[in-house]
């Protein structure tokens, strides 16, 4: 029997299909590029898969830093699966990535498949060789620019990158909490269980296989069935740094992030396999602790779930035009390449995970705000034609520990794609448009609804900008000109918001500086940028959610275009449940005046509407 063969041609080929990966390949396929996605799993979203089943954590710190919370197309699917899958399932919110990338125009999608090798030419990607398992087929797909969305930064690798694992000295960057003396220890894998309350006295029986661990050894590691209250609301900060105090947390319904291995191994990647057998009888041995030595309050528990692929935290990192450091992170700095922003705690875990017995799991090392990312961090130093996306981007070990987590890889993740699909168009490389269209890039992605700290839209193109701006009423700080702030979100204590008194007098009104052909409006909402809406196997992660969509997101409303005061066009939407709308015209019409009519929210007592764009 013959194995079958494909090949194809892309002006963008993406490897690796977690959320960056993801977010990169859709970002890339609606500006227009023909993209093709690869992963190596049968589901998208990589640790937040119900393969892993970790939550989706970015710069709001589990909700400690005020409306940091990351926008875009995580946003988009986020509110889709609050809307569909209120309860929360992980293999429901499968689907809803996967539908998100299956049905998206210019996008070719190749699960089950893994990267085998590359061809290279001229220095530069030309081809990477593929084996699909499910259809026994060999893939060699071309493109034009290649995305390394693979966590591990392996086809940057393969390319001939030059890569870091491990710390760097505090000399080469000058970094305060970095060690003296360069190393190569990371941060290690975890798997994740779930146990459910059965009602009733539930007998478990130790695997001979599994490891031992008394309480003595799990001193410093929280286990105890019971929430306790933190100065952040409970967010999952180990401890606070300085204070060496223990917080009192823990789910035993959602398994330990602690139960953590690899960071001392010799190759965490190549030993990947042996280091997943230990964690299973790491999770077996902690789930005997918590049942049969002692009172953990969890008599009634029972296992429902074990991971069986384990969460990487860390690994390589690919080495681009300028490394993120940690000093760039304290200062909140705002660059002027800036294309995406994080905020969540540099932390540095312990190098023998669980076996550390004597450490506190995790330091963490705290600071105000949020900072920038540059574009420079996201393409290849070395091979022209490729960009990465992830946890695989270049930056220091220190300050690694806060731009690893999903929320802040996705939005990094579509800004790559954004970036990789305006080169094709401009027929250049990644570094050449950071070069020439820097400023392109920066107003189409906040444009497309994502956060650059310190940049605000001046797109000449939006009619809005220039509009006078009245509305049938307001609160004071959310006046009706706050729509064309050019800021899509509230920033301190600029509302850069629209709220309405109440529902009975939600309208809003812009009369434009002269007529126009208007082909499309985009209106922003406000889903609340504090709250968390991810999925999340953590009960008092849960609780602190709403079930189901967001009570300020507006939900019914209706859209008109104005000439002379008559309409001229309009259009009713009810049952809203994304923040972003976008709504085209079939063809272009001439008007004087925008005005928007907001008719109920999902439970909020006022409309709220960040922007209002015209083009």
């Amino acid at each position: 029997m013959s194995i079958n063969l494909i090949e194809q041609s892309y002006d963008i080929v993406v490897v690796g299909g977690g959320l960056s990966g993801m977010c990169a390949a859709i970002a890339a396929a609606r500006h227009g590029a023909k993209t093709a996605i690869i992963n190596n799993r049968s589901v998208y979203g990589g640790n937040a898969s119900s393969e892993i089943r970790m939550h989706i954590v970015g710069a709001s710190s589990h909700a400690a830093k005020a409306d940091l919370a990351e926008t875009g197309i995580l946003m988009e699917m986020l509110l889709e699966n609050k809307r569909r899958n209120p309860y929360a399932c992980f293999p429901v919110f499968d689907s809803i990535l996967w539908e998100t990338v299956h049905f998206q125009e210019n996008l070719t999608s190749y699960l089950n498949t893994n990267m085998d090798d590359m061809v290279m030419e001229g220095g530069r990607i030309r081809t990477v060789i593929c084996h699909q398992n499910t259809t026994e087929t060999e893939l060699r797909l071309s493109a034009r620019i290649f995305v390394d969305a693979t966590g591990h930064g392996t086809l940057g690798v393969m390319a001939g990158c030059g890569s870091r694992l491990g710390t760097e000295a505090r000399s080469e960057f000058g970094e305060p909490d970095a060690p003296d003396m360069a190393n190569t220890d990371t941060m290690g894998n975890t798997l994740m269980f779930s146990a459910v309350d059965r009602g009733e006295k539930v007998v478990f029986e130790k695997p001979k296989w599994a490891y031992t661990f008394t309480e003595e050894q799990l001193k410093y590691r929280e286990h105890a069935n019971s929430v306790g209250s933190h100065a952040d609301g409970g967010a999952l900060v180990e401890f606070e740094e300085g204070s060496g105090r223990l917080p009192h947390f823990s789910n035993v319904d959602n398994g330990y992030w602690w139960i953590e291995l690899g960071g001392d191994w010799d190759d965490i990647i190549r030993q990947g396999e042996e280091i997943r057998d230990e964690l299973v009888k790491c999770v077996y041995g902690v789930w005997d602790h918590l049942k049969n030595q002692g009172d953990h309050g969890v008599d009634n528990y029972d296992l429902d779930w074990v991971g069986m692929v384990p969460g990487y935290r860390e690994s390589r990192r690919l080495e681009g035009d300028y490394l993120l450091n940690e000093n760039d992170v304290r200062a909140n700095r705002i660059f002027d390449d800036a294309v995406a922003y994080g905020g969540w705690q540099m932390d540095q875990h312990t190098v023998r995970g669980i076996f550390d017995f004597d450490k506190v799991p995790s330091r963490i090392l705290n600071f105000d705000g949020c900072y920038t990312i540059p574009y420079r961090c996201f393409y290849s130093r070395e091979v022209p034609n490729l960009m990465m996306a992830g946890r695989d981007i270049s930056t220091t070990k220190t300050a690694f520990g806060s731009t690893r987590v999903m929320g802040t890889c996705a939005v990094g993740g579509q800004a790559v794609g954004t970036a990789a699909a305006m080169a094709v168009r401009y027929g250049c490389d990644p570094r050449q448009l950071g070069q020439t269209h820097m400023d392109e890039l920066q107003q189409t992605l906040l444009k497309d609804d994502c956060y650059i700290p310190g940049f605000a839209n001046h797109d000449p193109a939006d009619l809005c900008r220039t509009a006078a701006v009245t509305a049938s009423s307001w609160k004071e700080g959310c006046e009706p000109v706050n729509v064309i702030s050019g800021v899509a979100r509230r920033v301190g204590r600029d509302e850069n918001a629209w709220e309405s008194r109440d529902l009975d007098s939600a309208q809003l009104t812009l009369t434009l500086k002269a007529p126009a052909a208007i082909r499309q409006l985009r209106l922003t909402f406000d889903p609340n940028l504090t709250k968390e809406i991810m999925p999340s196997m953590t009960r008092n992660v849960r609780d602190r959610q709403v079930k189901g969509l967001p009570p300020e997101l507006v939900k019914d409303y209706q859209a008109e275009l104005l000439r002379d005061g008559a309409v001229v066009w309009s259009r009713a939407v009810t049952g809203n449940g994304q923040r972003l709308n976008v709504l085209d015209l079939e063809q272009p019409v001439t008007c004087d005046t925008i005005r928007v009519t907001v008719t109920a929210t999902h439970g909020y007592e006022a409309a709220r509407i960040f922007e209002v764009r015209a083009y």
